[in-house]
């Protein structure tokens, strides 16, 4: 099988799942697809939402002890925590990994899926995950972890795509180098300073105190309504988005 690799998911973390899933649902016009049941096990629960076919997952612990609740304390409730990637062999590529001295934290197979999660003490920022579905190289293909008919809840009214992912550390190049040799891309510059680019979305390196994703960028029909609607609903609002969740929700035309 030839070499590709996509974004697939991003998964961002919360004390709770509410009213964080009704917000991000109402101001962005988009629909839950599913809440994995098999999350359970890890102490947490979760939702998803497609936004084309890029998945946005919030998780929340609800019992003490686990590892995103201990991000959370890490982080003072900011962050994303986890960037999905499919790909044509997650087993190969932790191990490829595994050889820059990138542990492996998880190993999670429900077929047709199996996927393949680093440590992100050693991934830095956030969780890395590597997964394949047997038979679904079609982005609008099966995708166990989004549930069974997660196509059937995209919603283009309001959100059209979603686009760029920032992420922040004191040291932008050497963290944009270290994920692109990690994920197998290389690492590129553009006015902005260091990124990857995928297929299908962007990783953005920047300058800030700690490794931590920040931001998600995402394509809309009319940024002033869904500036409005982030206000109605409580959110701390600028020029280019507003804050929920612990990032940034980054607006374009």
């Amino acid at each position: 099988m030839a070499e590709y690799m996509r974004l697939r998911q991003i998964c961002l973390v919360a004390p709770h799942l509410e009213p964080v899933i009704s917000d991000i649902a109402g101001i962005m016009g988009l629909s839950v697809c599913y809440r994995d049941g098999n999350v359970a096990k890890y102490g947490l629960e979760n939702a998803l939402l497609p936004v084309d076919t890029i998945l946005l997952e919030v998780v929340a612990p609800t019992q003490g002890g686990t590892a995103a609740g201990r991000f959370l304390d890490k982080t003072g409730n900011r962050g994303g925590y986890m960037a999905i990637f499919c790909c044509e062999d997650p087993d190969a590529r932790g191990a490829r990994a595994n050889a820059m001295g990138v542990r492996t934290a998880n190993v999670i197979t429900h077929a047709p899926y199996h996927g393949v999660q680093l440590h992100p003490r050693d991934c830095r920022a956030a969780f890395i995950e590597f997964n394949h579905t047997d038979g679904s190289d079609d982005v609008l293909g099966t995708y166990p972890p989004a549930g069974p008919d997660w196509q059937k809840h995209i919603r283009k009214d309001t959100t059209l795509a979603f686009t760029e992912v920032q992420m922040q550390s004191p040291d932008p190049q050497g963290l944009a180098e270290h994920w692109g040799k990690i994920v197998g891309v290389a690492a590129t510059k553009d006015a902005d300073g260091p990124l990857l680019k995928l297929p299908n979305a962007t990783f953005r390196f920047v300058k800030g105190p700690m490794d931590l994703m920040t931001g998600l960028t995402f394509r809309v029909n009319d940024a002033a309504k869904v500036r409005d609607a982030a206000k109605a609903r409580g959110c701390k609002v600028e020029a280019d988005g507003f804050d929920l969740c612990g990032v940034r929700f980054k607006l374009a035309a």
